[in-house]
């Protein structure tokens, strides 16, 4: 698609930096920023029978419900919402396309997707060893998981609680998702607590040829 031919993506796993990156991206090269999640906005309006995926959490009445659900469950309704925000997402971006500045996306568009529609050398894929997120999830202040961690400390036996979270949060961060990104022909940066972030900027900027 060549409306999309000043759009830089950058997909992965968690922790892997994604944020941080197309942040100071659109910073140092006074482009357009597209967090994650930057389609919220689109969520309050969801149609529940098009978007069921999205319009669970917006409709629901018990949130511990949400962390009662069986690992397989979390793991299905996050792979329907993926496919349900790339429709957003790309909605979104034709838009954001039309205009003369660069455009840095931390995206949820499959792989698949991008080969098809990203421009050459403007994808790049951030990868973090995948128990990562399991150990840690809790321990970034985002508000929305801390919200979460009370709702299992509520919960009748958090311990059990607990553990039935991390085995959904296992399934999503799976060695098979990994090496599907690891192997998906894009270029790939690889989480180093070596490197300084401006090291990483540099060689992102590298990659997609922003020097």
């Amino acid at each position: 698609m060549d409306h999309f031919r000043n759009v830089f993506f950058i997909t992965g796993n968690a922790y892997a930096g994604k944020s941080t990156m197309v942040r100071l991206l659109a910073e140092k090269h006074r482009g357009i920023l597209c967090e994650e999640n930057y389609h919220d906005r689109f969520f309050p309006a969801v149609d529940p029978d098009e978007f069921p995926g999205l319009s669970y959490t917006r409709d629901l009445k018990d949130w511990h419900d949400f962390i009662r659900r069986t690992p397989e469950e979390y793991k299905a309704w996050i792979d329907e919402t993926a496919k349900e925000c790339e429709v957003l997402e790309l909605k979104i971006l034709a838009d954001l396309a039309g205009q003369e500045k660069p455009v840095f996306v931390d995206t949820n568009i499959s792989l698949k997707t991008l080969k098809r529609v990203a421009q050459p050398g403007h994808v790049l894929v951030m990868l973090a060893d995948p128990q990562i997120s399991v150990r840690r999830f809790f321990e970034r202040p985002d508000r929305e998981k801390q919200f979460l961690y009370r709702l299992i400390l509520e919960e009748p036996d958090p311990e059990k609680a607990m553990e039935n979270y991390r085995q959904g949060l296992m399934l999503i961060n799976s060695q098979e998702s990994y090496d599907r990104f690891l192997h998906s022909g894009f270029p790939v940066i690889l989480r180093d607590d070596g490197r300084s972030i401006a090291q990483t900027l540099a060689l992102v900027e590298q990659i997609l040829g922003l020097c």
